[in-house]
C-alpha cells in the first residue's frame, strides 16, 4: 500500500490564457469585479500574450504539495487526449503519483480559456469535459494511505463526495476541503455532515455568502454560522483584501502586499493548498496563514496557476514579510 502525505482529488485541466489591452471596460455593479471585459463581435482583436498552461484544483493543488516537500498523489479524469497527455507531463514532472488519474475514453479533457484585462482580471470559459465525471467505484482507495485528502470541486458529484467522506471517516484520514459552486448549490443542510468532518474549510466571501445566506459584507454572520463546524479552521479569502482565520473562538486576518496582479486564476487554489501544506508540516495555523499568502501572491504575479507556485517551503524570513493579526 502506497503511504501520502496528501491525496488531492477535483478537476484537471488545459488551460490558455489570453491577454489584450484591447478588451473593452465597462462598469457593470452585477459582475463579481465591478465591471466587464468586451470585445465587438465580428471584429479581429489583437493579443498581447497567449500562454497555455494546465490547470484544475486537483492538479494546482498537488504541485503546491510536492514543491513543499509532501508525498502527494491526485485522483482527477481526463481524456485520452493531448491535453490529458499534457497535465501528466506536468504532474510527472514535480514527482506527483498519477496513478490514480482516471481516463475517460468518451470524453475529452477539460479545458479553460481565461480572457485576460489589462488589470489582471480575468474571465473563464470552461468546457468541464471528463473531469466532471469522476468515478468513485475508479478510485483505488485499497492501494493507497493518505494521512490528508484535499477534496476540490467534483462538479457537486453526490456519490463521489459520500464515497470520499465515508473513506476518510473510516480510515481517519483528515480532510481539507475547497468545495466549488456546484456543490455549494446543494445547499447548507446536504452539506451540513461532510462540512462537520472537515478538519480544514476554505470558502471565499461569496461562497461564505451564499452558503449562509447571509449579505457579503456580513463577515460576522458568516463566520458564527461557519466558525464551529471544521475540527481546526475556517479559512475566508477575501480576493486582494487578504484572508481570515476562524479557529479556537478566535479570529485572524492576513492582509495582502499591494502587488500589481497579472493574473488572479489559481489564486485561492494556491492560498488553501499552501495553507494546508504547512499546516501539516508544522501544526501551526499562524504559519499555514503566511505560507498560504506567499503562493497565491506568487501565483498571481505570473501568467497561468501552476507558474508561480513557489518552488519549495518558505524560509522563515520569507513568512515573517506576511503579516497575521488578531482581530
Amino acid at each position: 500500500m502506497n503511504k501520502l502525505d496528501v491525496l488531492t482529488i477535483g478537476a484537471a485541466t488545459r488551460d490558455v490564457f489570453i491577454q489584450s489591452a484591447r478588451f473593452q471596460k465597462r462598469d457593470d455593479p452585477s459582475a463579481p469585479a465591478g465591471f466587464d471585459a468586451c470585445f465587438p463581435m465580428g471584429a479581429k482583436i489583437d493579443l498581447d500574450h497567449v500562454l497555455f498552461n494546465t490547470g484544475g484544483g486537483a492538479t494546482n493543488g498537488a504541485v503546491t504539495f510536492a514543491r513543499l516537500g509532501l508525498k502527494t498523489a491526485c485522483v482527477a479524469r481526463m481524456g485520452d487526449d493531448p491535453g490529458g497527455h499534457e497535465i501528466l507531463t506536468r504532474l510527472n514532472k514535480d514527482r506527483i503519483d498519477i496513478s490514480h488519474i482516471q481516463v475517460d475514453k468518451t470524453l475529452g479533457t477539460g479545458y479553460s480559456i481565461i480572457l485576460l484585462a489589462g488589470s489582471g482580471h480575468r474571465t473563464i470559459l470552461v468546457y468541464r469535459g471528463a473531469s466532471q465525471f469522476i468515478k468513485a467505484q475508479e478510485i483505488k482507495w485499497d492501494k493507497m494511505k493518505p494521512q490528508w485528502i484535499y477534496l476540490t470541486s467534483v462538479a457537486g458529484n453526490v456519490a463521489l463526495l459520500k464515497n470520499i467522506f465515508e473513506h476518510a471517516a473510516k480510515k481517519k484520514i483528515h480532510v481539507a476541503w475547497n468545495p466549488g459552486n456546484k456543490e455549494l448549490e446543494l445547499g447548507f443542510k446536504k452539506l451540513l455532515p461532510w462540512l462537520l468532518q472537515c478538519d480544514l474549510l476554505f470558502l471565499n466571501r461569496e461562497e461564505a455568502a451564499a452558503l449562509t445566506e447571509t449579505a457579503p459584507r456580513n463577515l460576522e454572520a458568516m463566520t458564527n454560522h461557519l466558525g464551529t463546524l471544521p475540527r481546526q479552521a475556517l479559512i475566508i479569502t477575501d480576493g486582494a483584501h487578504g484572508a481570515y482565520l476562524h479557529a479556537r473562538g478566535t479570529n485572524w486576518f492576513t492582509p495582502t502586499r499591494k502587488l500589481k496582479a497579472v493574473n488572479t486564476t489559481g489564486a485561492g487554489d494556491a492560498f488553501g493548498s499552501a495553507f494546508t501544506a504547512a499546516a501539516i508540516k508544522t501544526g501551526n495555523l499562524d504559519t499555514a496563514m503566511r505560507a498560504g499568502m506567499l503562493n497565491s501572491q506568487s501565483v498571481i504575479m505570473h501568467m497561468g496557476a501552476k507558474t508561480g507556485i513557489l518552488e519549495s517551503f518558505p524560509t522563515a524570513a520569507q513568512l515573517k514579510r506576511i503579516t497575521v493579526k488578531e482581530i
